[in-house]
C-alpha cells in the first residue's frame, strides 16, 4: 500500500513544528526522512501515525483518507511503527514480547483465555507461529525463549521489528531503527529493511546514519526547521547545496559519497 503525505502540518503555540510537508511513500521501496535535531521529523511521524491530530493537510493509504484516525484504527489498516527508545518488556522473553503484537488477529476474549478453552488455545498457537516466524524473518529464532533483558541492543532494535511484523503491517515506520547499534548491528537492521522492502511493504524510517541512509534509502525527504527542503533519489540529496548546508556539512556530505561507492 501505498502512503501519501499531502500538505501535512502542525502547530504548538503558534509555532509551525511541521509545515506544509508532502511526499508519496511506495511499496517496495524505504522512503528515509533526514534532517537535523529538532527539524519536525518524530512530529511528523506522530502525525502520520494517529498520535497528533494534524491542523493541516491529508495522510492517505492507497488514496483512501486517514486524516484524524487514532493509532489503533491505522494499524487496523495496515500501518504499525516502532519509536526512538525502545519499547519492550524486558523480563519477558523474545516470543512474548512479539506476541504482544498479534493481539489484532485474536477474537477470544479473556474469560476463555483464562479457562484454556479449545478455541482460545488454537488463537494462541497460531499467535505463537506468527511470532516465532518473524523472530525468524529478524535472524533471532534462537534467541526465542531468551529474557529480553539478555539481548544486545542491537538485538533489541529488530525485536521491535519483527512485533511491528507481526501485525500484519503493509506500511512499516521505523523511527531511527540502528541509533545506537554498532557497525555490526547497523548492517544487521540495514539487510532486514532492505529484506522487507523487497518483500512489498512500503517502509519509512527516520535516521541519522547517512551511510544506512544512503545504501538502503530509494527515495530521501530532507526537513528543516519543519519545511520539507529537498527531496529525491541518494544522489541528489548528498549533493544538494542545501542540504549540505542545512544537515549533512562537510563531515555528512563525505560519509554520503562514501556510502554511495561502498
Amino acid at each position: 500500500m501505498s502512503l501519501e503525505i499531502d500538505g501535512i502540518g502542525i502547530s504548538f503555540g503558534g509555532i509551525k513544528a511541521v509545515d506544509d510537508v508532502s511526499f508519496t511513500a511506495k511499496p517496495g521501496e524505504v522512503t528515509s526522512i533526514i534532517g537535523p535535531n529538532g527539524a519536525g521529523k518524530t512530529t511528523l511521524f506522530n502525525l502520520v501515525s494517529g498520535v497528533y491530530a494534524a491542523s493541516a493537510g491529508r495522510v492517505r493509504i492507497d488514496g483512501k483518507d486517514v486524516t484524524g484516525l487514532p493509532a489503533h484504527a491505522l494499524a487496523r489498516r495496515g500501518m504499525a511503527r516502532t519509536f526512538q527508545n525502545l519499547q519492550v518488556f524486558p523480563q519477558m522473553s523474545a516470543l512474548d514480547n512479539v506476541m504482544t503484537g498479534c493481539h489484532m488477529q485474536e477474537k477470544s476474549n479473556l474469560l476463555a483465555d483464562l479457562l484454556g478453552l479449545g478455541p482460545a488455545r488454537r488463537e494462541t498457537d497460531r499467535s505463537r507461529a506468527s511470532a516465532m516466524a518473524a523472530l525468524e524473518r529478524a535472524g533471532l529464532a534462537e534467541l526465542a525463549h531468551r529474557p529480553a533483558s539478555e539481548m544486545s541492543y542491537g538485538q533489541l532494535k529488530r525485536l521491535e521489528i519483527a512485533r511491528a511484523l507481526v501485525t500484519g503491517c503493509t506500511i512499516l515506520l521505523l523511527d531511527e531503527p540502528a541509533a545506537g547499534c554498532n557497525a555490526v548491528e547497523t548492517r544487521e537492521v540495514d539487510d532486514l529493511i532492505h529484506a522487507i522492502a523487497d518483500e512489498g511493504k512500503t517502509v519509512v524510517l527516520i535516521e541519522h546514519d547517512m551511510r544506512m541512509v544512503m545504501r538502503i534509502s530509494s527515495h530521501i525527504v530532507v526537513l528543516d526547521q519543519g519545511r520539507k527542503i529537498a527531496e529525491g533519489g541518494p544522489e541528489d540529496i548528498r549533493t544538494d547545496p542545501h542540504v549540505i548546508a542545512a544537515y549533512l556539512g562537510a563531515h555528512g556530505a563525505a560519509e554520503a559519497e562514501a556510502a554511495a561507492h561502498a
